[in-house]
């Protein structure tokens, strides 16, 4: 089978545990690109926020995509053209910061490279600012200065806390917003029926590939939707064995290469 994109997750798939993308790893990517497969990152991070990995692997240099907002948004980061772009419901960031109150978890939101919340010091928060390297920003008053739609809402709190909320917020926005995990603290709010999946199939449109001729690669909970739809979907070894069972191939870890075994193994053929 010859495949010609090559989609991959941020987090535990394309850095390792120290939040580095390793010399072999990145060298095996830029000779991916060399010789024609394109490449492109699928993360819930917003757009800014995957910047720095993808100038490290160059997709500015070979046309690579940067799928951001699990799914909700699609830039060529060569050129910096937004492709496709779909926000939340109108009214819905406030509907969802109303609900973090009552649910009593913490909230956030993105717009014009910064996260939107209601605090610079909730952990899950600052942690999301820190992997992404961008600010936050608190409004003073959330309805009153939150004025944008925005392309999803992440609920914060502890995993235990989030479990139990899920189906439950899956169920008061049935019919209206897509709600699923992805990290166990993550609780992400999302256009209905937007995850990495739909991303990756409005980035296929664009190219004029089909499905059997892509290979998604991740670890996450929001990275099954990818790694079913792909001709090739891969789970790293630091996946959930939920996500495991469900991929057509386990590769090595993130701390132990694993996209170089999948190259070597599925795509190199030059």
């Amino acid at each position: 089978m010859a495949y010609e994109l090559l989609v991959l997750d941020v987090d535990g798939t394309l850095v390792n545990s120290h939040k580095q993308i390793s010399d072999i790893t990145r060298d095996a990517i830029l000779e991916c690109q060399e010789n024609g497969i394109r490449v492109a990152i699928a993360s819930g991070r917003c757009t800014e926020g995957i910047r720095h990995q993808a100038k490290e692997i160059h997709l500015d240099e070979y046309g690579g995509y940067i799928i951001s907002f699990n799914g909700g948004r699609i830039t060529n980061f060569q050129t910096g053209e937004v492709i496709y772009d779909i926000p939340l419901p109108k009214g819905m960031i406030h509907e969802l910061y109303d609900y973090s109150v009552q649910e009593k978890t913490g909230i956030l939101t993105y717009n014009e490279g910064k996260i939107v919340s209601h605090s610079d010091t909730d952990e899950y928060i600052v942690m999301d600012a820190k992997g992404c390297d961008i600010p936050i920003w608190v409004p003073e008053d959330f309805h009153r200065d939150v004025t944008f739609d925005g392309n999803k809402v992440i609920l914060t709190g502890n995993p235990q806390q989030l479990e139990a909320l899920e189906p439950k917020a899956a169920k008061d926005f049935e019919g209206r917003l897509s709600v699923y995990r992805s990290e166990g603290f993550y609780l992400e709010m999302m256009p209905l029926g937007v995850d990495k999946a739909y991303g990756v199939s409005k980035l296929l449109e664009q190219l004029g590939y089909r499905r059997s001729q892509i290979v998604c690669c991740g670890d996450g909970f929001n990275d099954l939707p990818m790694i079913e739809y792909a001709g090739l979907g891969v789970a790293m070894d630091n996946a959930p064995e939920e996500l495991k069972q469900l991929a057509d191939y386990i590769a090595p870890s993130c701390d132990e290469d694993g996209l170089v075994d999948v190259i070597e193994r599925f795509i190199k053929d030059w």
